[in-house]
């Protein structure tokens, strides 16, 4: 690499380049503690979003990439304020609204169902 490029002498990108707010690696704000590799247990939460997701996609309804890109979609301040399974429950709502697979009418409902 040259020196005008974006990465630096020591093979890290600089940390106040321009990142999308769900772009957290290598910033040291969000390194204070060490990443837990533990198994841990998923909650019964979890474990339907994750069922959720691998049936869309077997359906052909959503796949990763959609999840993905409507996971960094979501406002930095809900972003921040989500914890992992709840953005992906919010990607894949609005996905499904998206396509019109249910309407925001039927999704209020089954909300206020559960």
């Amino acid at each position: 690499m040259t020196e005008d490029s974006e990465t630096s002498t020591s093979g890290r990108l600089p940390e106040n380049r321009p990142r999308a707010h769900h772009d957290l690696g290598g910033v040291s704000a969000f390194m204070c503690s060490g990443v837990d590799t533990e198994p841990h247990v998923l909650t019964d939460f979890d474990r339907e979003v994750d069922a959720l997701r691998q049936l869309l996609s077997l359906k052909g309804l959503m796949s990763v990439d959609e999840l993905r890109r409507g996971i960094e979609a979501i406002p930095e301040p809900e972003y921040h304020a989500l914890g992992y399974y709840q953005r992906w429950i919010r990607s894949i709502a609005d996905n499904l609204l998206r396509r019109g697979v249910v309407t925001e009418a039927e999704l209020r409902r089954a909300l206020a169902a559960a």
